[in-house]
């Protein structure tokens, strides 16, 4: 089950932490709770990427996206996601998520996450595609960021997401039966 009220805490949360460059991090804490473990006691690898989306819609509502997407009747998408999974975090553990844009091209902006342990060792670390959709199709992301805010350069392309969105576009689809 989608995590609602965790949703609706964070939001009200970061009501006041007030508006974010598009390109800057945003920064939350979230703990693992007990719905949200495997039989290993520790965080499920699949409600990981739903805690993600903690991260991602406080800092798209910072950064003025949100705004952007209700005036335009478009909506959000994730088309596709690669995550890297490298310490584990237990039931009741506190973890520091970050959140930022971190490229985009002619059909996605590009996410980095990662969840960061009190010790200071990074959990977890994921590259999101996201895709902004009308009634229409996709939106052109260059459309999305200069409706957000004027004169944003889109940042140089990370070689790790060049070789992902490189290996992404090998991939086929449909898959083979």
């Amino acid at each position: 089950m989608y995590p609602v009220i965790r949703m609706l805490w964070q939001m009200y949360k970061h009501r006041k932490a007030g508006p974010l460059e598009p390109l800057g991090t945003n920064v939350s804490h979230h703990y693992c709770l007990p719905w949200d473990i495997d039989i290993w006691m520790e965080l499920n690898n699949g409600r990981t990427l739903t805690i993600f989306d903690l991260g991602r819609v406080p800092m798209a509502v910072r950064v003025g996206l949100i705004e952007v997407m209700r005036k335009n009747r478009w909506s959000l998408a994730v088309a596709g996601a690669s995550v890297r999974y490298r310490r584990r975090i237990r039931m009741f553990e506190k973890i520091e998520m970050r959140t930022r844009m971190a490229y985009w091209d002619e059909k996605f902006i590009y996410m980095e996450q990662s969840m960061w342990k009190k010790d200071g060792e990074c959990a977890c670390h994921a590259v999101l595609r996201i895709a902004a959709t009308s009634k229409d199709g996709i939106v052109p992301p260059q459309k999305v960021v200069d409706s957000m805010a004027a004169d944003i350069q889109n940042p140089e392309l990370p070689q790790w997401i060049s070789t992902w969105i490189e290996a992404e576009k090998q991939r086929p689809w449909p898959p083979m039966q």
